[in-house]
């Protein structure tokens, strides 16, 4: 029997053309956006900018995500706000650990580092994991759009 990540993270034909269409429409996007940035000026963002940053990527691109089939708005809240809360971040965090190169890790690390607080319903672990993986994402987002994409395409949302 396989365990709820592994289910979570398998791949199928219906959610490989929906996580295709959402992937394109955030690399056109980031393409438009990126090409003002320095390389000099993004290593002088902090963890926590970069964590805004990738917080706001990844809403965009689960909200995307869910966008086909059309839904009533009550639907869409729902499935984005499961996607993007605290503990199921740190939970794909965690799933993508095993993929990420030495560079990725250490932005990771800096992002969990630097989240030193947290709102009172989740335990600072699991905040520290979510900022991670929002620091990763954002850092992504302004210096490797193609590696962004591959990551994005390993989280298997539920469709």
């Amino acid at each position: 029997m396989k365990s709820r990540e592994e289910t979570q993270f398998e791949p199928t034909d219906e959610y490989s053309k929906l996580d295709s269409s959402a992937c394109q429409v955030l690399r056109a996007i980031t393409q438009n956006l990126c090409s003002n940035i320095s390389p000099t000026q993004i290593q002088q963002l902090s963890p926590s900018a970069l964590a805004y940053l990738g917080d706001a990527v990844y809403e965009l691109y689960v909200r995307m995500f869910y966008l086909l089939p059309a839904q009533r708005l009550e639907n869409y809240h729902r499935l984005v706000v499961a996607q993007v809360r605290a503990e199921t971040q740190a939970e794909i965090m965690r799933s993508l650990i095993p993929h990420l190169n030495a560079s990725e890790l250490e932005i990771a690390r800096r992002g969990r580092n630097a989240a030193t607080s947290r709102p009172k319903r989740v335990k600072l672990g699991t905040y520290q994991q979510a900022t991670s993986l929002e620091t990763l994402i954002g850092y992504l987002y302004l210096t490797d759009c193609q590696r962004l994409t591959e990551l994005l395409q390993k989280l298997r949302l539920k469709p």
